[in-house]
Order: structure tokens, then C-alpha cells, then sequence
């Protein structure tokens, strides 16, 4: 027992740790960590227990920089965009998340990454902008030309094994997304990495930097093959997900018991005194379409009582699991034993259901095998990418995960997880939504792909997200109509479509001219060009396009609310608005009546009307109104 207070040094101490568990090693600030995320200066030169590598310090000044770039919506190849709210982006992943932190920042419930593995084969990467010497950087990673940018022909960069900076090269392209994607979680929110053995044992120290140690949650174990291959040495069958918290247990809990959750805790019982706490039920069954054999079957409750599938569902366990969870008391038939069998959810984090263990099986995992077929299968025959990581893989992780809010996969590929969210969500009536990042990385010119049109990666992840969602709306359809045919007392609501579409994006310079990234000779002639221009928009920008970069810039979600009516866009109603066509004395009286929270119009639509611009600032501000003008 301690018999002295905690000194405000000490409680300093713990409330840092609490913001920031990354900066500390061995229990013990690490301040020139400390100084790296706060983005002073870095040198990793002092001896201590740390992961260090060459390039380290460049990497954190380019994770740093700040991004003026934006994203620009393709309306012709998305589905259903202004009702969906899922989202893919096309671009280069690290310069997305910067400008996802503003609208994004502490929103994203779990985040599946399948980054490149280092396996010597991998193309890696690489537009960041270095700022180190010529030749610093042509003996660390390849070549750049003068300003310190990747030549396009480089910026797909193979990453040999005999490059002696192999394993740098991967830790520097890695950690930077790492800080940022951490940045988006929530603070319950988890994240998993697929790994092999080439780099999981730097991943987990790089985790354990990033995320600290405390935060580990587990290395699973995933069986990726179930046949041997036939090779005299070792034969390896299994793969890694490498899964970390944002915070820790208690900091979930404590946060859990804040009052903005306490209709969320509402939904929470203990009707059998359970010794594990507080729980909620859930439906035992899911959609027949996608379920294996093993989960059709009578399941017998402890009473003796039999209880059969109802028409198109199967159980969402086999039954060997569910005699399992039966025994172990997580199914719960009523308090008389003969209610309709359902999983008892449980508050707290460790005890969500069936405890998921370090070792996914291909019985419930898939094996990557299946997933190359059933990618062929949804492509018609065609191989179109050679190695996806199995819906059912993804969608496990997904169920333990979350129910509703945000997955982020920012190395998507084939875009599996997006396939998976909208499956699980048909499954089990989930909410879940995504957003999908993926850079038109060049198909190889020998493959099937690129021998079916399909360009680069991001073309085939767009189309694989419009099939995977149309063939699920197709089994929705089926189900509603094999139901209206059956004669049915069941006076129950249809069961509404989940959401197959999504919102399609692509990383961009900015709509506005002084917030554009110059480079060499052209840094000079902005500089002329700024000292008499008078149209701040760049001359390819589009209304919608500045509609979303404004959101963005804004902290807006790319999901907004947005009316337009009368040159007026209004935002979330009433949270922002833009005039972006014309303005007139008319336009601001209708502003007013709108009582918005922040006014941003375009500068030169008051061009020759200054009295008009003052009224309008002093309008607004007698109303209470932000106003800035661009």
C-alpha cells in the first residue's frame, strides 16, 4: 500500500500517458518520441530500447508535412451516390489520410490493412517528397529528381532483398500510415494487420511504438492453405493479423460509462444474474446464402425442446460451436428455456459474444485459395487479382469488431473488406459502412486483368465492390420474394435493403490556387501569377468539386447533407453554408433565415460590390454567423 499522495508531477505523468501511450518505453518518457509526435525536430541518436532505422526521422517529417490536396467525386462511377454511405477512394493512400484527419479524426470503429508482406517480390510505393540529399536518397531507396519527388517511372519501386536498406524501406513506408491511420480510430476503436514472417517481428515493434505495448490485443494465427505444398523444406500453411487497441481496457471502460453512451449501455440486461456482467441478445441465425453446411441443422436446447431453421436462414455457429456457447451459457432461450434460441452479447470487451481465439481455422477463415476462386467466380471466370484475402477472413474479424460504425482499409486491393461489410451486413442486419482507399497501381501487362481492360488495381477494386454489391442486392430481392410467396402470420416489417452502393473518389490538387502544391519553376510563376490574379479558383475546378473540398477542409464528412436551391448550398442544415454561383442582397437574407453555424463564399462574387461584402460581414456577424470568404 502506498502511503503517500500522488504528486502533480505524477499525476501529470499519468494523464500524458493516457493522451499519448507511444511515448513511453519501459515506463519512462521517451522524450525524444515525445518531441517526434508533438513534430519538433527528431534525431533517434541516443542508445536505448528502441526500434530504430535508417530514414526513421525523414519518415516523420513526411508523415508531418501537411497536405493541401483534396478529393474529388466521380459521380459516373459510383452506385447509388447520394443515398449510400459507403465510400472508396482512388489515390495514393498516405496523402488520403491527411486529408481524411480533419473529417475523420477519432471516427473510424476498426481498421483491416493487408499491406504489402516484403517478401522481395513487392513493388512498394513511394511519391512522398524527401527532402534530403540527392545522393541520401539514392542510396536509400531509388531516384528523384531535383525537387526531392519520385519520378513517375520510380514510384512503383521494387524492394529487393538485396537492397541493404530492405527492411528500412518497408519500416518507412509503414510507419507513417500507422501514426496517421491511429489518428482516425476511435477510442474503442481496434485495428488488424495481415502479416507473414518476413516483417510481423518488426510490425510488432513498430505497434508497440505507435500504438504501445499496453495496447496488444493479439497475433492471430491464420490457416491460409489446408493442403501441404510439396517442397522439401518447411512447409509454411499459415499467415499473421496482428490486432491493437487504441486504448486500453480501462481507458474503453471509462469511456464506455461517460453519459453520451448511456442509451447505448440502455440496451443492457442481466436477467440470469450472469457473473460476466451485463449483456444483450442477438439473433442466433443469419442469412442462408453464404452459410456452410455444418450450420444447417436442429439444435436442441438444454430442456430438451427442438428448434428448427426458419425458411432461407442458418445458424450462425456449427454445431459443435453452438453446443459450446450452449454449454458455456452464452445462448439464452427465455427465462422459461423455451424462447427462440439467441447469443448473449456482453458489455464488456473481452466478453462480446463466442471469445474469438489466436487461431483462425480455414473452416471459418477461408483459405486464400477460396478467395482467389470466388474472386474468379464473381469476375466470370477471370482472374483478375492474384491474391485477395477471403471475405470470410475479414467479415470474422468485422463481427467481433463492430455491429454499426466505420471500417477503413487503406490498402483495399481487390477491396475484400468492402465485399465483407456489405455481406456481414446482409447477414446479421449490421450497419456496418466503409471507406475503401486503393492507388490505380498498373496491372501487369501479361496478366489476366490487364488482358480484360482493367488497367490498373483500382479499377478492379471499383468493379468488384458494383458486382459483389449487385450480386447481394440480387439474393435480397430473391429472399423478399420467396417470402411473399410463402403463406406466412409472421406481420413483421420487410427487412430493409442494406446498402450496396458507394460514393467513388479521387485524391486531387486543390480547387483553389493558393492552396496548391507548386514545384520548381513553377513555385516562380505562382508567385507572378498571385500579384494580380482575381479569380482564386483553379481553372478545371468544378462547383461539385469545390462542394467537397470545402467539406473537407471543413471537417465535414463526405457523407454530408448537402441542398442546393437558390445559389445556396447548405451543409448538414445549417451547420455550413457556401455561396459559390452568385450573391445578392436577396441570396443573404435567405442565408439568414437559414440560421447557419459558418458562411464561406467565393471572393469574387462580391467583384465590384464591396458594399455588398460589408453588409454582408456585418449581417452575419450581427446574426452570430462565422462568415470567410476565399
Amino acid at each position: 500500500m502506498e502511503g503517500y499522495s500522488k504528486s502533480p508531477h505524477e499525476e501529470r505523468i499519468e494523464i500524458l500517458k493516457s493522451l499519448m501511450p507511444e511515448v513511453f518505453d519501459e515506463g519512462k518518457i521517451d522524450f525524444e518520441k515525445l518531441k517526434a509526435t508533438l513534430g519538433e525536430d527528431v534525431n533517434f541518436s541516443n542508445e536505448r530500447y528502441v526500434l530504430n532505422w535508417a530514414g526513421k526521422s525523414e519518415a516523420f517529417h513526411i508523415m508531418q508535412r501537411p497536405s493541401s490536396a483534396t478529393l474529388i467525386p466521380s459521380r459516373a462511377e459510383s452506385v447509388d451516390f447520394d443515398t449510400t454511405q459507403n465510400i472508396f477512394i482512388e489515390g495514393e493512400n498516405m496523402e488520403v489520410l491527411k486529408v481524411l484527419q480533419k473529417s475523420y479524426f477519432g471516427k473510424v470503429k476498426m481498421i483491416y490493412i493487408d499491406p504489402p508482406y516484403n517478401t522481395g517480390n513487392d513493388s512498394f510505393i513511394y511519391p512522398d517528397k524527401f527532402s534530403e540529399t540527392k545522393e541520401e536518397y539514392l542510396k536509400r531507396v531509388g531516384d528523384k529528381n531535383e525537387e526531392g519527388y519520385m519520378t513517375r517511372e520510380e514510384m512503383f519501386h521494387k524492394n529487393s532483398r538485396e537492397n541493404g536498406q530492405y527492411h528500412s524501406n518497408w519500416l518507412n513506408m509503414m510507419m507513417p500510415r500507422l501514426y496517421l491511420a491511429k489518428s482516425l480510430l476511435r477510442e474503442d476503436g481496434v485495428i488488424f494487420i495481415s502479416i507473414d514472417d518476413n516483417e510481423v517481428h518488426n510490425l510488432r515493434l513498430l505497434m508497440n511504438e505507435i500504438f504501445g505495448e499496453e495496447n496488444f490485443v493479439a497475433q492471430f494465427i491464420w490457416e491460409k492453405r489446408v493442403n501441404r505444398e510439396n517442397r522439401n523444406e518447411v512447409s509454411v500453411r499459415h499467415d499473421y493479423v496482428v490486432c491493437y487497441s487504441k486504448y486500453t481496457e480501462s481507458d474503453v471502460k471509462r469511456i464506455m460509462q461517460t453519459p453520451m453512451n448511456e442509451k447505448a449501455l440502455s440496451n443492457y440486461s442481466n436477467p440470469d444474474n450472469d457473473p460476466r456482467g451485463l449483456w444483450k441478445s442477438d439473433p442466433a441465425h443469419a442469412q442462408a446464402g453464404h452459410g456452410t453446411k455444418s450450420q444447417f441443422y436442429t439444435l436442441i436446447a438444454p430442456n430438451g425442446k427442438r428448434h428448427e431453421l426458419p425458411s432461407g436462414r442458418c445458424w450462425l455457429y456449427t454445431k459443435d460451436v453452438m453446443d459450446a456457447a450452449i454449454k458455456d451459457n452464452r445462448i439464452w432461450f427465455g427465462k422459461d428455456g423455451n424462447g427462440v434460441p439467441r447469443i448473449k452479447t456482453f458489455l464488456t470487451s473481452k466478453e462480446r459474444g463466442l471469445t474469438l481465439e489466436t487461431i483462425l481455422f480455414a473452416k471459418d477463415a477461408s483459405t486464400n485459395e477460396k478467395a482467389k476462386n470466388d474472386l474468379k467466380e464473381l469476375f466470370d471466370g477471370i482472374a483478375v487479382f492474384e491474391t485477395p484475402k477471403p471475405v470470410e477472413l475479414i467479415s470474422l474479424l468485422a463481427q467481433v469488431a463492430l455491429k454499426d460504425g466505420l471500417v477503413l482499409d487503406f490498402f483495399a486491393g481487390s477491396s475484400a473488406t468492402a465485399h465483407a461489410v456489405m455481406q456481414l451486413n446482409k447477414e446479421d442486419g449490421g450497419n456496418r459502412r466503409f471507406i475503401c482507399v486503393q492507388m490505380a497501381e498498373p496491372c501487369d501487362s501479361k496478366s489476366e486483368a490487364y488482358k480484360a481492360g482493367y488497367s490498373d488495381i483500382a479499377e478492379i477494386s471499383k468493379e468488384r465492390i458494383r458486382r459483389a454489391g449487385a450480386k447481394l442486392r440480387a439474393e435480397v430481392e430473391s429472399e423478399r420474394a420467396q417470402k411473399a410467396s410463402e403463406l406466412s402470420f409472421d406481420d413483421t416489417n420487410e427487412t430493409a435493403m442494406p446498402d450496396f452502393g458507394f460514393k467513388v473518389f479521387r485524391l486531387a490538387d486543390s480547387n483553389f490556387k493558393q492552396w496548391r502544391d507548386f514545384r520548381g519553376s513553377e513555385q516562380q510563376q505562382w508567385q507572378q501569377q498571385s500579384i494580380d490574379f482575381i479569380n482564386p479558383v483553379a481553372e478545371n475546378a468544378t462547383i461539385d468539386n469545390i462542394v467537397y473540398e470545402l467539406l473537407l477542409k471543413n471537417g465535414k464528412s463526405l457523407n454530408s447533407t448537402i441542398e442546393h436551391s437558390d445559389n445556396i448550398y447548405n451543409i448538414n442544415y445549417g451547420e455550413l453554408v457556401l455561396l459559390l454561383e452568385s450573391v445578392d442582397q436577396e441570396t443573404i437574407d435567405h442565408v439568414l433565415t437559414l440560421h447557419p453555424q459558418k458562411v464561406i463564399a467565393l471572393d469574387n462574387l462580391f467583384s465590384g460590390n464591396d458594399q455588398l461584402k460589408t453588409n454582408t460581414a456585418l449581417q452575419l456577424r450581427d446574426a452570430g454567423i462565422e462568415f470567410k470568404t476565399i
